[in-house]
């Protein structure tokens, strides 16, 4: 600070002196760990702090601190996921809990409530039993690793070795495992579950026993198996251990092909589960480099891809490698990302072929030629650490340190521009499978994760979009081949679609068109949507209607001069959670279908019943003083009445904010609407009951509308009929 006797010292807890160092006193923050001090230079009561938890701010040097929960960012380390119904999300946090956390919800956002802890601590890699979801295993420092059961809550610990090492060196170890050490099924053996230190262990019974499978596949330099620290502090957590296994992996096409690297720089391979080991560490790549990913394809045995760090040494370059054949030779391919920015993890599309992503340490790549080059895949990612990668259902997850966890949810574009320039034509992408679920995103949340958009993701590409004179449409179209909805740039309000040259994404939420809602109409829990599309084959059209003739696209069909129409096909499935069967889904639609028929028909009537009215009131207003015409006026009168007795029959008119239907009671499309709110809550075929009451309530409107329809025929046309007989003036203008 400004004033010399004041400093700071930063460690788990953070220190202040008043006497220029002689003394100090302890203070704590919301958070531990603390890693810098920033001091306003014009006021010293205002600082920030940063920690494993992120940053506060104080006002009072010190005395209050902000929450460092009002912003994402969580350190992760790494990432993988499970095969429930949303798939969950597993991660370890620095200098916190791990965690899962449900990749979409049934709500609007992904909240504090949808996060749980797991297994393991902080530096944990994750493994999920593949035959149950709710069975974790997960690590920490110290050779630590737990079995969790969510079911039951209980915990287990099943480490390989449990003689606690905290406090010395690598060299006092029996078995080196250091703080972030690999942990993962078989892809191909259900019960077989590896981890590893300098050896590979291996557990068929959930960690009752473990056996070794390998020699050890490091330098075991004895250099590099000191205690880590100085003459005045020393710290052993296990972080600071070196020649360990520090990334590893099964291949997905041959069972016993395992591939692990080293973090002082050596590259493993056995194809027959760990019998015979090759070293196959790449010539020409630098000494003591860190392999912090390994990924064997899912398309080539023999093909794998390295993503390793030399940022200890000063070293940042990119180091990424690919081999073919098992090893025997490998291509160092880097060309097109920066070459200070050093790489920590590689993954391969596991649905596209040669289609790669790369994680740095200032933002992700991505190449669409198998690594031959890259390109920059940041997006609206923020530049920051990206520690780990994984693939799942066409979802990419991103791991950071810093800015918690991101994802793009949908891959299937990228596969569809696989080589190709979007600029270059009119297109429309197919739509990725979409499931019948509920939900939303609700987006502007700094405390909330972005929840997955709820409908069919469109994407679509403008190359020559005129805002003035262009109309563009999309619309969907039942697997009947009827049209469901259109949304066009011409139309207003909730219709309205909205776009620009270049790529587009409209998501259509799947609803069919509903009942009329009339301008100010105040309902008490009734819903007027159109019912939800049922799984099946769909398709959307893409229209665009130009003021020119230079119109080009792929798969189109030409309309008129400077027209173009664009489709695709997509899928609706049914959310694997649902009780129900494709029958009662049906049977659910033509319920909503057949309500909203009969409220839209009522609200339709009740349009045509206040235009009525009003040129009534008109009428009574203008000829107010004509005797005359008194029968008329007396018989406008009566009609009024007649159509109001109507209208209150279908609607309370009495209503005029949402309170108010406790003192006025409902009417009869109020009351149909409250069984479409009902019977839509789920995917479940009305109840026996809910067709009795829907036939019931029906049967009343018609009453109405009957009755209505009955008046307009007859009174109203006899009325026609009087009036014209007087030659009366339809418009009377006053002076």
């Amino acid at each position: 600070t400004k004033d010399a006797d004041v400093v700071y010292v930063l460690n788990v807890r953070y220190h202040k002196s008043m006497d220029g160092g002689k003394s100090f006193d302890t203070y704590n923050a919301p958070h531990g760990d603390h890693h810098d001090l920033w001091i306003a230079p014009e006021d010293p009561n205002r600082m920030i702090i940063g920690d494993d938890g992120g940053a506060q701010v104080t006002y009072d040097g010190g005395e209050t601190w902000s929450t460092y929960r009002n912003q994402p960012t969580s350190q992760f380390y790494r990432v993988t996921t499970d095969n429930a119904f949303p798939y969950r999300i597993y991660a370890a946090q620095q200098d916190n809990s791990t965690v899962r956390i449900p990749h979409r919800t049934d709500g609007r956002a992904i909240t504090e409530d949808d996060w749980e802890g797991t297994a393991g601590g902080e530096s944990a890699h994750i493994a999920i039993d593949p035959k149950d979801n709710d069975i974790i295993y997960g690590g920490s420092y110290d050779g630590f690793l737990t079995r969790k059961n969510h079911k039951t809550g209980t915990v287990r610990a099943i480490n390989v070795w449990p003689d606690n090492p905290m406090g010395h060196g690598a060299e006092g170890m029996k078995y080196r495992f250091q703080w972030n050490f690999p942990i993962l099924f078989s892809k191909h053996n259900p019960d077989r579950l590896y981890t590893f230190s300098q050896h590979v262990h291996v557990t068929e019974n959930e960690g009752q026993s473990w056996k070794i499978i390998s020699p050890d596949l490091t330098r075991n330099d004895p250099d590099k198996l000191k205690s880590s620290g100085g003459p005045i502090t020393q710290d052993n957590t296990s972080v600071e251990y070196y020649c360990t296994i520090f990334a590893a992996q099964e291949s997905p096409i041959t069972e016993g092909l395992l591939w692990v690297g080293s973090d002082d720089g050596l590259i493993h391979v056995t194809k027959d589960g760990g019998q015979n080991w090759e070293n196959v560490t790449p010539k020409g790549m630098p000494e003591w480099m860190m392999i912090n990913s390994i990924e064997p394809s899912a398309f080539d045995a023999g093909t794998c891809y390295v993503a390793g760090t030399k940022y200890k040494t000063g070293d940042f370059a990119p180091y990424l490698y690919k081999t073919t054949d098992y090893g025997k030779s490998w291509n160092k391919i880097t060309d097109g990302i920066n070459p200070e920015h050093f790489t920590r993890v590689l993954r391969e599309d596991p649905k596209q072929k040669g289609l790669l992503y790369a994680g740095t340490e200032t933002g992700m790549y991505v190449s669409f030629n198998d690594g031959k080059n890259w390109k920059p895949f940041q997006l609206n990612l923020p530049i920051v650490p990206i520690t780990d990668l994984v693939i799942k259902d066409n979802n990419l997850i991103v791991a950071t340190q810093g800015r918690s966890l991101w994802m793009i949810d949908d891959l299937t574009v990228i596969h569809q521009l696989y080589g190709e320039a979007t600029s270059e034509e009119n297109r429309i992408f197919k739509p990725k499978d979409t499931y019948r679920i509920r939900g939303g995103s609700r987006a502007g949340s700094k405390t909330s994760g972005t929840n997955h958009p709820n409908g069919v993701m469109t994407y679509f590409n403008l190359k020559n979009y005129d805002e003035k004179n262009d109309e563009v449409a999309l619309t969907y179209f039942s697997p009947k081949g009827d049209t469901i909805k259109t949304f066009s740039t011409k139309n207003k309000k909730k219709d309205k679609l909205e776009v620009k040259k270049g790529m587009n994404q409209f998501v259509w939420d799947m609803t069919y068109v509903g009942a009329e809602k009339l301008e100010g109409m105040i309902l008490w829990w009734a819903s007027l949507d159109g019912p939800q599309a049922i799984p099946g084959t769909y398709k959307v059209h893409l229209n665009i209607k130009k003021n020119d003739s230079t119109v080009t696209s792929r798969t189109s069909t030409p309309l008129s001069t400077g027209s173009v129409e664009v489709q695709q096909s997509f899928n609706v499935l049914a959310d694997p959670r649902a009780e129900s069967t494709q029958a009662d889904m049906q049977k659910q639609f033509d319920f909503i279908t057949d309500v909203n028929k009969t409220m839209d028909d009522a609200h339709q009537s009740i349009k045509k019943i206040r235009k009525i009215k009003k040129q009534l009131t008109a009428f009574e207003t203008q000829y107010k003083d004509n005797e005359s015409v008194k029968t008329l006026l007396e018989k406008s009168k009566v009609l009024k009445e007649q159509f109001t007795k109507i209208e209150e029959a279908l609607y309370q008119t009495q209503n005029r904010s949402g309170q108010d239907p406790l003192n006025f009671p409902i009417r009869l499309t109020n009351k149909l609407g409250h069984l479409n709110a009902l019977v839509g809550l789920g995917d479940f075929a009305p109840t026996d009951q809910d067709i009795a009451v829907k036939n019931e309530l029906s049967a009343q409107i018609k009453t109405q509308l009957d009755a209505f329809n009955q008046l307009v025929s007859d009174e109203i046309s006899a009325f026609n009929t009087a009036f014209n007989a007087k030659q009366l003036n339809y418009l009377f203008v006053q002076d």
